[in-house]
């Protein structure tokens, strides 16, 4: 069971850190800063994320 369910997060994740780097690229910041916070999210994927979530680009 906890194999499925690390699956299934694992999944979820992948899926968000996706979302987020397609949203980071669509922005409006500068490309290094682009490329900042595509490299956190690739090398630190949830860490990455929840930092994108409270810090990132807004609109």
């Amino acid at each position: 069971m906890s194999i499925e369910v690390t699956g299934i997060l694992g999944f979820i994740v992948f899926i968000l850190n996706i979302y987020v780097i397609i949203k980071t690229i669509q922005s409006s910041i500068s490309g290094g800063h682009k490329v900042m916070w595509i490299l956190l999210v690739l090398l630190l994927p949830v860490i990455g994320l929840l930092l994108w979530f409270f810090l990132g680009p807004r609109r």
